[in-house]
């Protein structure tokens, strides 16, 4: 059924005539064709189910606790209003409707419904509509944005954790930085800056988690470029810590926000040579003398990669790795599938229409034809993502507004959620082929990415160029809460390091559920401080009328 070929390079596999003739005959072929298909769909719906059914507990939770007046409407700080130390500033100010923080949803487009609509049952629409974008999110990162990825990085010569640390760190974070523009910039309210913080936990625990969890098997990560990532998002934190510790962005504080990005790309152009000290000096720490010099060369490959590809990225391999891929998209997209169950058609239905758009507005460059479109790919993806993200954010805000529910909290658990499917699906789909340390490199690479120049971008712009007072070059952070949050950020990093060693650096389904677990933990301390459960911190949100 199938031959061997090997022309000068890695070992391919070729369909041949008997095979092409049992795919045509719906054959053994044409089953594995069905398997993919399937097995595709329910990843998806996993994923999704993960992605949305934390967050979602969370607010069904949190909506019970508000009407049950157990922790009802945000108060101000103890400093703003005589006896909110004592816990009565909370209801009186909600009262009096003064010194409030107005909500993120008028900034948006009207709504098609009205509040009251939306509570009696209208806002379960936005909730199918938010669903139905992470969808789009998925669609697009698997059959365009990954290929994309691969033959970018294949043809720059990038080392895989690299290339998961910029490029595709960069370009997953695309909506968390559409997401601070609109926050800065529009509403010039928390939900950017609570979408980063959330999603920054998101990509540190609960992407590991996906990639652990869906792997489906054991994969060993090199501790060299989780150790370097580690020490570069930690740096990150603290530096984030400090600029919101008095709940005001200074314009010096955000350029250096984005001076240290630029500090950390220069750093990682030359990973390379550090890789190599790094690991000598472990290995003489660890045997207790000097290696020799003919010892050097394997240092090249190690990290689990093919030692005749020190780079991690073969393009003959990436190609072959999404060559079914091609099969399946232009089947399902051509054709009403006929030679599959109930569950996979009325996926192909649901899909349809994300795929006929995506096919018509983005070159797929796993075809021939459209191969060497890579970079139009990349850039189209690009413009999905911040896009759909625009759209993530509007429904969310809606959800939020109705349940009466704060911004910042709405972004630290389903925005973070939603804009961190592009991470989570990529690395997942990276993992499962075997780069683990780009997965993992892409989700720590997030991080820097978001904090340092989604937040540090959109404020130094702000502040420097459109302030909201002309002699006062500052950015406003509403919620207190967030600095307590960004605080528990490094809490979550040690718990990721610290597992990662417990495990000898391999990434296994053990993993993936303790990551989970803490990502949970991490998602109830957070939210509980941005109701006001165990200290004041947030000002009410206005009441409106919409």
């Amino acid at each position: 059924m199938v031959e061997l070929t090997l022309d000068g390079g890695p070992l391919r596999t070729t369909p041949t005539a008997q095979a092409v003739g049992e795919v045509r005959a719906g054959g053994p072929s044409g089953g594995l064709s069905r398997q993919v298909r399937r097995g595709s769909a329910r990843r998806v719906l996993t994923r999704l189910a993960i992605f949305v059914g934390i967050p979602a507990a969370y607010v069904a939770v949190a909506a019970l606790g508000h009407s049950l007046g157990l922790a009802g409407a945000p108060a101000a700080a103890s400093d703003s209003v005589p006896g909110a130390g004592a816990g009565l500033g909370r209801h009186l100010l909600w009262a009096d409707g003064e010194n409030c923080t107005p909500p993120a949803i008028l900034e948006f487009p009207p709504d098609l419904f009205t509040r009251a609509q939306r509570q009696k049952g209208a806002a379960v629409l936005h909730g199918v509509l938010a669903c139905y974008l992470f969808v789009l999110f998925a669609v697009v990162c698997d059959d365009y944005f990954v290929p994309s990825i691969k033959k970018l990085c294949s043809n720059l010569h990038m080392s895989e954790d690299v290339a998961g640390a910029t490029f595709m760190a960069a370009a997953t974070s695309s909506p968390e930085l559409f997401i601070n523009l609109v926050g800065t910039f529009v509403t010039e309210g928390d939900i950017g800056v609570g979408a980063v913080v959330g999603s920054a936990v998101f990509n540190i625990l609960a992407v590991p988690a996906c990639c652990g969890i869906f792997a489906g098997a054991a994969v060993t990560l090199d501790w060299w470029p989780v150790t370097r990532d580690c020490t570069a998002y930690g740096i990150t934190v603290v530096l984030l810590i400090l600029t919101l510790r008095d709940g005001r962005v200074e314009w010096y504080e955000a350029l250096l926000l984005v001076c240290v990005y630029l500090l950390y790309l220069l750093i990682m152009c030359y990973n390379t040579k550090m890789s190599r000290k790094a690991k000598a000096l472990w290995r003489r720490a660890r045997q207790g003398k000097s290696r020799p010099v003919g010892e050097r060369s394997p240092l090249l490959g190690s990290g689990g990669g093919d030692p005749a590809h020190p780079h991690g990225e073969d393009p003959e391999e990436g190609k072959q790795a999404f060559a079914d891929e091609d099969d399946i998209s232009e089947l399902s997209l051509s054709a009403w599938p006929k030679d599959c169950g109930r569950w996979e058609r009325a996926w192909w239905l649901l899909t349809w229409p994300i795929s006929v758009l995506l096919f018509l507005t983005v070159p797929d460059c796993r075809q021939e034809r459209w191969k060497k479109w890579y970079p139009l790919t990349f850039v189209s993806c690009i413009v999905w993502i911040a896009l759909t993200s625009y759209m993530v954010a509007w429904m969310i805000t809606a959800i939020g507004d109705t349940l009466q529910i704060p911004d910042s909290v709405m972004g630290l658990t389903f925005l973070a959620a939603g804009m961190s499917v592009p991470e989570a699906v990529s690395s997942v789909i990276v993992t499962k082929q075997g780069h683990g340390a780009m997965g993992i490199s892409n989700s720590l690479g997030s991080n820097v990415f978001d904090i340092l120049l989604c937040l540090g971008l959109p404020w130094l712009i702000k502040a420097a160029f459109f302030p909201v007072v002309p002699s006062d070059h500052g950015v406003i952070i509403n919620s207190q809460g967030l600095a307590y949050s960004s605080i528990s950020l490094l809490s979550t990093l040690v718990g990721l390091y610290a597992t990662f060693v417990c495990s000898r650096f391999r990434l296994d389904w053990r993993v993936g559920v303790t990551c989970l677990v803490l990502y949970a933990a991490y998602l109830v301390l957070a939210s509980l401080i941005e109701l006001n459960v165990f200290f004041v911190v947030n000002l009410p949100t206005c009441p409106a009328d919409i």
